[in-house]
């Protein structure tokens, strides 16, 4: 494999984006955890403004990348240049006027969202993150370029820009608003003003690299080019299901949230602000639940195009060991992680959120550490089967999760002794559900689709016997010097230690996963890999 090739595998593109990932979640992190502190109950607020937007930036905006990056694939691969540069400038312009739609929306209906979601205090910061959808309407586009050309550095960069500013600017006006004596509401609409602002930051960098990329390329050719509406219609119909998908996730999270702060304030009598504050408990920890799955990222946007290129060139084998490396990679990432949360959440809420009632938030984030496994393995499913070109059965698989997750939320939530931990739970069983029906629908589609034993099993031994060393390690030395933060460091190390030793000792990674890998070559020598 030459080195231009190695650069435009799965793998390549996925490293790429995951070092991107790493660094904003680092960044992030630095701005949502402190911003969990000083907002208080205010950041359930934030959390319901981010709950309404996420639907509309999933209506606008979740299909773009994705179909862009398929249409614009296929037509690389045909050499035809002068369809790659229509099909973005059709899709950008459509998709760029139907977020400015949803902004508006968002903007002008705010009131009317924050009461659908059982907290009017959030309609200001609602009001704030409107332009927001717009701004990312354009990033899609940008982003959905890129990637079509197998370029994902790009996006990585445009990310880390979004962090950046969301950390300087958001944490800044957050922490002058306390200061000077605002209510909780008007600091995390301050927050949001970041968010707005890094969006704009990102988009006028992605504008940039567009245009530089595009005096790059060689002149169009000759190819004859589809018509603006046969364009349309295949981007619509290949963004449509994947949007459908994509918001699945950001209603049912919405319908979700506005149904446990109902039930906490009807069912169970409880005030607004008591509502507010124990939402606050199960809303704060989910910066942790959710570091997992953004990390997935990396491997659903890579795997798409790469799939589709394989089957444009009727590699089928190649494309099924792309989908059983996508899975394990999946597997090596999400299982230790959801261990990691579900044998240490209250130590880890001690740690980083001092605000938190960590005998709440801990057991909430132990019940969200085996969610967050459900939730990878689902999203990387989902990427495999809109690659073989089934679009529906996701939006199916997800509305059944996400029925069974609401109804048992809605009853369970309403018992006094159970109350905010209903739904955490019901995540758990919603999730599972769901991620249990798509590896179903994979291993009977995918066309010599790997064992599930042999993806799962050899991770799921690793980390089981990690999250046993970390849970040993952290009770023996918290009992010996009753120090949180030194006895989870410790912990943590330990288990790293063990996982990585586990993964070599079991021979987890083969020499066909290293070969898609950068570098895959050298990676073996050194793990001694054959």
């Amino acid at each position: 494999m030459s080195k231009t090739q190695k650069q435009n595998t799965f793998f390549g593109g996925a490293a790429i984006l995951a070092v991107g990932i790493v660094l904003v979640k680092i960044i992030s992190a630095v701005y949502k955890m402190p911003l969990i502190n000083i907002l208080g109950k205010g950041y359930a607020d934030f959390t319901n403004a981010f709950n309404i937007f996420n639907i509309l930036l999933m209506i606008s905006t979740a299909g773009i990348p994705v179909a862009m990056s398929k249409m614009i694939s296929q037509a690389n691969a045909e050499g035809r240049r002068n369809q790659v540069h229509k099909i973005f400038r059709v899709s950008a312009l459509f998709f760029l006027a139907f977020g400015a739609v949803c902004s508006l929306a968002m903007f002008f209906g705010a009131d009317a969202f924050a009461g659908l979601m059982n907290n009017p205090k959030s309609a200001i910061s609602m009001r704030v993150l409107a332009p927001s959808v717009f701004f990312v309407s354009g990033l899609a586009a940008f982003r959905g370029y890129a990637q079509g050309h197998s370029n994902m550095t790009p996006s990585s960069v445009s990310q880390i820009i979004e962090a950046l500013f969301k950390l300087i600017v958001g944490l800044s006006l957050a922490m002058f608003l306390v200061h000077i004596g605002k209510d909780e509401s008007t600091a995390a609409a301050g927050a949001i003003v970041g968010v707005t602002v890094s969006e704009l930051a990102a988009l006028l960098y992605m504008f940039w690299d567009f245009y530089r990329t595009r005096q790059q390329e060689p002149p169009a050719g000759h190819d004859k080019i589809w018509s603006t509406k046969k364009i349309l219609a295949v981007c619509l119909s290949l963004a449509i299901p994947i949007t459908l998908t994509s918001s699945a996730t950001s209603i049912i999270t919405a319908v979700d949230t506005s149904l446990v702060q109902g039930q906490l304030q009807n069912a169970l009598g409880m005030s607004l602000d008591d509502a507010r504050d124990l939402f606050y408990q199960y809303s704060g920890v989910q910066t942790v639940y959710q570091i997992p799955a953004s990390l997935m990222v990396a491997i659903t946007a890579s795997v798409i195009p790469a799939v589709t290129v394989a089957f444009q060139q009727r590699r089928r084998r190649h494309a099924a060991q792309i989908v059983g490396s996508a899975l394990k990679t999946a597997s090596i990432i999400a299982l230790p992680s959801g261990v990691g949360m579900i044998v240490l959440g209250k130590p880890i809420v001690m740690l980083l959120f001092p605000r938190l009632y960590a005998n709440i938030a801990g057991p909430i984030l132990s019940l969200l550490g085996a969610a967050s496994i459900f939730v990878c393995i689902m999203l990387v499913c989902n990427s495999v089967l809109q690659a073989h070109g089934i679009l529906n059965l996701p939006i199916a698989t997800m509305l059944i999760g996400g029925i069974v997750m609401v109804i048992f939320d809605f009853f369970v939530v309403a018992i006094p002794k159970v109350n905010i931990f209903g739904s955490p739970i019901g995540s758990c069983i919603g999730y599972g559900i769901t991620c249990c029906l798509d590896l179903f629908l994979v291993y009977r589609i995918v066309p010599g689709c790997p064992g599930y034993l042999r993806i799962f099993g050899k991770p799921l031994l690793a980390s089981v016997l990690m999250g046993a060393a970390a849970w040993a390690v952290y009770g023996l030395v918290y009992r010996v010097i009753s120090r949180n933060a030194i006895a989870l460091i410790l912990a943590m190390g330990v288990a790293a230690v063990v996982y990585f030793g586990l993964l070599v000792g079991l021979k987890t990674l083969t020499k066909d996963d290293l070969a898609l890998m950068p570098k895959g070559d050298k990676i073996g020598r050194l793990l001694r890999i054959k």
